[in-house]
């Protein structure tokens, strides 16, 4: 293919093959891939003749990515996904920043050392392969998910780390060298109830207040939501950060939902329901080039998220409560567990990078891979434009809009 304006020549970034060369076959023991898709036209993930659905041929990066066939329908199983592995005690100590750590691992594995160490059982009707820091679940209804645990993010700089048991719920603090606390609070299930910032002098600020459940909601984790309706330019609603000025990239960080938001969605809805996710608009950055396999990012790549952190921060210093979903998608080239796994340390590395290097709260990010769940070249060979990075703000669908979160309820404030 043709790499669109402004970004010839590099190495892809996203674990596949370079441009031209032969889609790599599977990896023995690598699970078997879906079928494909009967042909026929995509679905977007926007309402079709939307301005922002339908980018010039010349624009593919501003186009809307299309959702997979089995995200088109709730799942089959509606039960609570399973929580992911619980990090041991010492993998949840300070780390001094550039310890050699990325992502939850020593830097230089890559997906092969967990591939090989991937176990297989099926749980409830779904099959779930489990990493020694993720588990993967397939869905009988074709749908993949990846979880995984964020606390290792917050090791980094730490000057104590804490980690207690109240009740069904898992508490951790994290000290810092200025005496400030980021509280974190975990259900049994794995699902992030709370998480709160207290600052040395004791004043708190909820972060992410993810205690609520709509009865409406499928297992707590998807919404069967129709595609939003978008009303704004393309560049605008899909901004590639490569061509956008600095203050672009802030607006659309700090920019209201597409359509109005009726209730208020929890992180997991979010995270696994394509329709709610894209009721924000989103910032591009396909230009991170990662060895094969890897999701280190290297030293001359990492100045390549400056702008996304400038904006970041920005956006923070301005509202200390927002919070930013930094999602990972490769094209399709290689297996699919592969890709979400690998995706998911991707977005964590970035993430990672964000607040080591360029010093953006890390209470204020979470981070999801999607592997090639949400193609925007639709191709199953290596395709640039479908190995990203993608930056929202989520605040409005945590808050339902602009509502404002209740106080913790009773008995649930954190441990002092």
């Amino acid at each position: 293919m043709t790499p669109p304006p402004g970004r010839q020549g590099g190495a892809p970034p996203a674990g596949a093959p370079a441009a031209g060369a032969p889609p790599t076959q599977p990896q023995a023991g690598a699970p078997p891939r879906p079928p494909a898709p009967p042909a026929g036209a995509a679905a977007p993930s926007t309402v079709p003749g939307s301005a922002a659905a339908t980018p010039p041929p010349n624009r593919a990066q501003y186009a809307a990515p299309t959702v997979a066939p089995a995200f088109r329908a709730a799942p089959t199983t509606t039960t609570p996904l399973p929580p992911p592995p619980r990090p041991p005690q010492r993998d949840l100590t300070p780390l001094a920043i550039g310890a050699g750590v990325v992502a939850g691992a020593v830097i230089g594995a890559t997906i092969a050392d967990y591939r090989n160490q991937r176990r297989e059982s099926v749980e409830g009707g779904r099959t779930v392969y489990t990493e020694p820091d993720r588990i993967i679940i397939r869905d009988p209804g074709g749908q993949t998910y990846v979880r995984g645990n964020d606390l290792y993010r917050f090791r980094y700089g730490a000057r104590d780390i804490r980690t207690e048991t109240v009740g069904a719920d898992t508490r951790t603090v994290v000290i810092r060298p200025d005496g400030s606390e980021i509280i974190t609070v975990v259900g049994q299930d794995g699902r992030l109830l709370r998480r709160i910032r207290r600052d040395p002098a004791g004043r708190e600020l909820v972060i992410i207040d993810n205690s609520y459940r709509d009865p409406q909601s499928v297992g707590g984790f998807y919404v069967d939501a129709p595609p939003p309706v978008v009303n704004m330019p393309y560049d605008r609603y899909i901004v590639d950060a490569q061509e956008a000025s600095p203050d672009v990239i802030y607006e659309t960080m700090v920019a209201p939902p597409v359509q109005r938001i009726n209730r208020r969605y929890t992180l997991d809805e979010i995270r696994y329901s394509p329709n709610v996710r894209m009721q924000m608009p989103s910032i591009d950055l396909n230009t991170i080039n990662f060895e094969t396999g890897s999701w280190t990012i290297p030293p001359d790549q990492a100045a390549k998220l400056q702008s996304i952190a400038d904006g970041l921060n920005r956006a923070i210093q301005a509202n200390p409560r927002v919070v930013f979903l930094i999602e990972g998608h490769t094209d399709a080239v290689g297996n699919d567990v592969d890709n979400l796994s690998l995706s998911d340390r991707r977005a964590q590395s970035a993430a990672e990078l964000l607040t080591q290097q360029f010093g953006v709260p890390s209470e204020n990010l979470t981070s999801q891979g999607y592997g090639e769940q949400y193609l925007k070249e639709q191709t199953q060979g290596p395709s640039a434009i479908n190995r990203r990075v993608t930056v929202r703000n989520i605040t409005p669908l945590l808050n339902g809009g602009q509502a404002s979160l209740p106080p913790p309820p009773p008995g649930t404030a954190p441990p002092r």
